[in-house]
């Protein structure tokens, strides 16, 4: 039974993302909870009106997104009428990151889906400010989709990786089991200067076997120092369907995920990106 929880804002993109995650986990069983967290609606509100009003506010906040997630879940089921799967919706008072976590933690969640970019939907930015803060923040794999991605069949997945540190085992069955329900090839991707692997590396590249050993796995080497520059050529000179990489401490994606800025991430992502957050649970 895989748990997935999805933060909405009621927008055409998460709708989109709720789309492909159904489809994406549609043969095997899953539990599914929509969640939207409207503690910054309220807030918001709460500079224009008085004290007084506060809890009155709050609560109508909280009646009139039980009805959007009612609605939602009644669209859900129209395009996904899945046995397979059953819906709970959770509409709760409280900061998007902070609720996302309790929920990982509390049903032990599989993975997070959502969309790129919410609402707001800016075309000069990679990822909208909710996706990234869930992304950098919360302790389990987030799995974002562009706004108009349609075609759920990976059948190639790129996963770059430097081999230096150890995955969890958890996080690497979650993208194993994808590729095997789909018969995807997954690209192992190794960006360096140095044309051999030490015996760490060479120690984390034989657990990778191991761990994808039921799956289609390709290595790849390329030397070099720009890994952005290199992950985005290889996206574009092959079909890649999915992008995974790992977020953790020092990391390539955790340097890039901290820029100032978000739009000073150089990830030209326009396919699903699954985040591997490579902490303890």
């Amino acid at each position: 039974m895989r748990k997935i929880l999805i933060p909405t804002d009621f927008s055409e993109n998460s709708l989109n993302a709720i789309k492909y995650a159904t489809e994406l986990f549609k043969h095997g069983y899953a539990e599914i909870y929509l969640l939207h967290a409207f503690a910054d609606e309220v807030y918001d509100a709460k500079t224009r009106l008085a004290h007084e009003i506060f809890d009155e506010l709050q609560q109508k906040t909280l009646d009139r997104t039980k009805e959007a997630l009612e609605n939602f879940s009644e669209k859900i089921l129209a395009f996904s009428p899945n046995p397979k799967h059953k819906l709970h919706t959770i509409a709760e008072f409280g900061l998007l990151v902070d609720s996302v976590n309790d929920w990982v933690e509390k049903e032990n969640i599989d993975v997070v889906v959502m969309g790129t970019k919410g609402k707001t939907d800016d075309k000069k930015i990679t990822f909208g400010s909710n996706t990234l803060q869930v992304i950098k923040y919360v302790k389990c794999p987030v799995l974002a989709i562009p706004e108009v991605y349609g075609d759920v069949h990976p059948k190639n997945i790129l996963f770059p990786t430097d081999y230096q540190l150890p995955h969890k085992r958890r996080e690497l069955k979650l993208v194993s089991s994808i590729a095997k329900c789909f018969a995807s090839r997954i690209n192992f991707f190794y960006v360096s200067k140095f044309p051999s692997l030490s015996l760490r590396q060479q120690d984390n590249k034989t657990f990778l076997e191991a761990v994808f050993c039921e799956n289609q796995i390709n290595f790849h080497h390329e030397e070099g120092k720009d890994i952005t520059k290199a992950i985005n050529t290889f996206i574009i000179e092959n079909p890649i369907d999915m992008l995974v990489m790992v977020n953790t401490r020092h990391s390539y994606l955790e340097n890039i995920l901290y820029q100032s800025t978000v739009e000073k991430i150089g990830l030209h992502i326009d396919i699903p990106f699954l985040v591997l957050q490579n902490l303890p649970r």
